[in-house]
């Protein structure tokens, strides 16, 4: 276990419209009295400039209460892939823990939360053969009796890996059986800047998806009125290509209709409300199967669950 005076850093995913951003600032604000955090974005259309509006971006009075980082860093001529952000998150946290804060890096994107704790490896590809023979093996096994099989034949990641979480031991499991190495030996070149498992919290917000789904409704409709049409017209003046991140952001795609003459506004509505429901839904997905192992917090009202959120991160500051 780490040390008290170890670097520690909390990271926060949920899905869209779960209050991540808010939590993020409300535990940021609450801890400058003592040293002070620093918020790093985890979503993949945040990093760009062109739509604040419509990725739900920290407004610029947010961004002044205390140090947020990597948010709206790249234009629409360029393009930010996982690694490239793995890159410079580990870069803004060796800069705030330098200074003696702690990095909350919040966010959507399930793959760059990987990307940060688990590294970027290029592992061969996994025969079909195999990654069938592993799901029946953990089938038959069971998760605590699988984790003791990988334990006998990949110790290492069987000590990174929780029997939790069935998604990380399968791929533990299928790497060292059809490779013949760990995957800790394939991600040992690859920089894991999250360093130990005990100096990182890993919050996770769920909320109920009838409250969440009603929320994303809510915040389209908002998004709308504060600008959202205006800032897709700009963003398709500049002939970005339709394979650019930017062109498949939630919203742009339906927006772009009616501002081409398709479809009504109410119409663009409807179709980016629910637009943004599948999102969401495929990012609790991705929570449920990759982030197991992750503090759940099920909250219908967030504001309610902050005195708990800041008790654990407090506890977890202090717990040597």
């Amino acid at each position: 276990m780490p040390s008290r005076t170890s670097p520690r850093s909390v990271l926060i995913a949920g899905p869209t419209g779960s209050g991540k951003s808010q939590l993020a600032l409300a535990l940021a604000q609450e801890l400058e009295p003592s040293g002070g955090a620093t918020i790093i974005n985890s979503d993949s259309m945040q990093v760009y400039r062109d739509l604040r509006v419509l990725t739900a971006r920290p407004s610029g009075d947010e961004e002044q209460k205390v140090p947020h980082r990597l948010y709206g860093i790249f234009s629409g001529s360029q393009r930010c892939s996982a690694g490239r952000w793995r890159d410079l998150a580990a870069h803004e946290i060796a800069k705030a823990h330098e200074a003696g804060r702690l990095p909350i890096v919040v966010g959507g994107t399930g793959l760059y939360f990987q990307a940060l704790t688990d590294g970027l490896a290029q592992v061969p590809d996994i025969p079909d053969a195999i990654r069938q023979q592993g799901r029946e093996r953990l089938d038959q096994l069971g998760n605590a009796q699988f984790h003791t099989e990988l334990a006998e034949g990949d110790p290492a990641m069987a000590a990174r890996v929780r029997p939790s979480d069935p998604q990380r031991m399968l791929r533990a499991w299928e790497v060292i059986e059809a490779t013949g190495r760990s995957l800790a030996e394939w991600q040992r070149d690859d920089q894991r800047s999250m360093g130990a498992p005990d100096a990182v919290a890993r919050i996770v917000l769920m909320p109920p998806r009838e409250i969440l789904y009603a929320k994303c409704d809510r915040r389209f409709e908002r998004m709308i009125a504060e600008g959202a049409l205006e800032e897709v017209s700009r963003l398709l003046l500049q002939s970005i290509p339709q394979s650019h991140p930017l062109m498949k952001a939630v919203g742009v795609r339906e927006i772009a209709g009616h501002l081409h003459g398709d479809t009504s506004l109410d119409d663009a509505i409807a179709a980016g409300q629910q637009a943004t429901r599948r999102y969401a839904k495929r990012q609790m997905t991705w929570a449920r199967n990759r982030m197991a192992d992750w503090q759940k917090y099920v909250a219908q009202d967030l504001e309610s669950f902050f005195p708990e959120i800041f008790s654990f991160i407090r506890q977890f500051i202090l717990t040597p």
